[in-house]
């Protein structure tokens, strides 16, 4: 039967005893990491969150203690009271390696059954056995360490923009449905049968509505809902800490952010970030990464190799510029020992698994360079694309030929492939930059139908507006995104206040008047009574935890994760309701054919 804690409260965490602790009388509580029995000694490490603290039982312990401590087992839930004296043998890998707990007083508050796996900082366990006993493996250290720097980059966002005049507003969790480029999730009403909520994708609406109110500096740690396909850095529930501001433009914005960041990463890792970060237009970044979410912190970036190849015999250069394409390539330096034949052929298949034709290579490990296209090539024009490239010997280049929205993702995607393979990125270093002058429509290749890349209230530049109706390809949008290590972490822009040019921008995305006033109708209203001119973004807060941590899957940041089919193994959620739950909501299932 479990023992009471009367008499007995908590005077200190097991992980903050130190030396010049030695003396003091302390009440430890906490979980039992092991037992040891040594005959005429007993040692348990007692753990909580903070660490480990060694508690001793030996000749000199009560009898009645000493022998409650020979049956106790692992995670057993323990009170002990003691002194605090130095141990005579010491374990420098832990920071209370260097005394221990002589106890005087001990309580079991709770009995323990062998858990299904050892709670061990590092484990080989199966995840998913991890997850399904999620409250275990949060026992962990390094989870716990996780979660808790997660909590402190909360308190530091909320502290600093706080001290920024920022005002801390909760938006609704049970909105209207309106496009925010994934689907929504929807929540049935009873008292209105047959309409829903949506569970909000971000509080987009909402804030730029509190903009009009006159709350000119809005914050929220908002929770957001987005039934899209998970994968590594996606959660169907996430948090982002969302900002806006009235009166500003898009530096505005943007040093706000920096000013965050600098703080955080001083605050959290002692981490100095100079500012004002770099910027990369959309553009520049896609052609010299491939990506708008580029990874700076190795080179190895993409270059157009197009005019030096534009009369080869080669098919497949010479169509794909015919086309209206390019051929690029980039230079593994160092890779040839690594990227042999049969690691080009794996690499090969890679791109063709992303919507490439192939991949052709030039690699250098002997005086001449192997080339797989050499037999097309005139005298001296193999010189040329290496001497472009920047390749000596010891290099692999690659090449890829096809219009440029197949080149330049393809590139970008082969290019961290090949640094991971090479392990050129360097660990423990934070490149942080803005991409900016983002294309404000991007065109379905299959309808030919031109779409917002953001959302349509962010507005275009103002040197754009004449393309809007007659060219949207040249439109450029006041958005920028922020980018770490390869990662976004935020996105955000300067919205449209003026109510005519949001008509125009409803008419350039083909939506309808009643499409219009059935999804954004209360909003279009409220820009009638006067808009201040505001901007904001939101800020992922469990990628930036995911990346400060060291972690490579959101799902360590994350206290109850999701799988990758959106259910969470602890709870086996989702799961079925009654039928008379659904007959108040008015909803009958359809069975699904076989």
């Amino acid at each position: 039967m479990a023992e009471s804690m009367q008499g007995m409260k908590r005077s200190c965490y097991c992980g903050e005893l130190r030396l010049s602790d030695c003396g003091k009388e302390v009440t430890l509580c906490g979980w039992v990491q092991r037992q040891r029995d040594l005959g005429q000694l007993i040692f348990i490490d007692l753990r909580d969150r903070t660490g480990i603290a060694q508690l001793a039982f030996d000749s000199n312990t009560d009898r009645e203690i000493f022998n409650k401590a020979f049956g106790i087992r692992g995670e057993y839930v323990l009170a002990a009271k003691g002194i605090v004296r130095e141990r005579s043998s010491k374990n420098y890998e832990i920071p209370t390696g260097e005394i221990e707990l002589e106890v005087k007083e001990l309580r079991i508050l709770s009995k323990a059954e062998t858990p299904p796996f050892e709670i061990l900082d590092e484990t080989n366990v199966n995840e998913e056995l991890r997850l399904k006993y999620r409250y275990l493996d949060l026992r962990r250290r390094p989870l716990q360490e996780s979660i808790m720097m997660r909590s402190k980059i909360a308190k530091v966002a909320r502290d600093y923009f706080y001290e920024n005049g920022f005002i801390d507003i909760e938006t609704p969790m049970m909105i209207k449905s309106t496009p925010e480029g994934a689907r929504d999730y929807l929540v049935p009403s009873r008292v209105h049968p047959g309409k829903f909520y949506a569970l909000p994708q971000s509080p987009q609406i909402y804030k730029q509505l509190l903009m009009l109110s006159g709350f000119d500096r809005y914050i929220q740690l908002a929770r957001c809902f987005r039934d899209e396909d998970l994968r590594a850095d996606r959660q169907p529930e996430f948090t982002q800490i969302d900002l806006e501001m009235s009166f500003v433009d898009v530096d505005d914005v943007l040093e706000i952010c920096e000013g965050f960041m600098k703080r955080l990463f001083k605050e959290i890792l002692d981490v100095d970030v100079t500012l004002p970060l770099p910027r990369l237009s959309f553009r520049e970044a896609m052609d010299r990464f491939g990506s708008d979410k580029p990874d700076t912190r190795f080179g190895m970036e993409i270059v157009n190799v197009s005019d030096l190849v534009k009369d080869t015999e080669f098919g497949v250069f010479k169509s794909a510029i015919e086309n209206g394409g390019s051929v690029r390539a980039i230079v593994a330096k160092n890779g040839a020992e690594k990227l042999t034949r049969k690691e080009i052929d794996k690499l090969t298949e890679f791109v063709k698994g992303i919507g490439a034709k192939g991949l052709a290579f030039v690699r250098w490990i002997d005086d001449a360079p192997t080339c797989s296209f050499a037999k097309f090539m005139k005298d001296g024009e193999l010189d040329a694309i290496l001497e472009r490239v920047g390749a000596e010997k010891g290099d692999v280049v690659l090449f890829v030929a096809d219009k440029n929205s197949v080149v330049l993702p393809t590139l970008g995607a082969l290019r961290l492939k090949v640094a991971k393979q090479l392990d050129i990125i360097p660990q423990g270093k934070y490149n942080l930059l803005w991409i900016v002058d983002f294309p404000f429509f991007e065109q379905d290749e299959e309808t030919g139908e031109w779409l917002a890349m953001h959302h349509p209230f962010t507005m275009p530049k103002e040197e754009c507006l004449q393309y809007l109706e007659s060219d949207p390809e040249k439109v450029i949008a006041k958005a920028y995104d922020l980018v770490l290590n390869g990662t976004e972490l935020s996105s955000g822009s300067v919205r449209i206040t003026d109510s005519e040019l949001q008509q125009k921008m409803f008419r350039a995305l083909n939506m309808s008047d009643a499409e219009i006033e059935a999804k954004f109708g209360f909003l279009v209203d409220a820009y009638r009574y006067g808009a201040p001119p505001h901007a904001g973004m939101g800020i992922g807060l469990d990628r930036l935890a995911m990346i400060l941590t060291g972690n490579d899957n959101l799902r360590d940041v994350t206290a109850f994760p999701k799988v990758q089919n959106a259910s969470e193994l602890m709870s086996s959620c989702p799961s079925p309701v009654d039928k008379e739950s659904l007959d108040v909501l008015g909803i009958e299932l359809k069975k699904k054919e076989e």
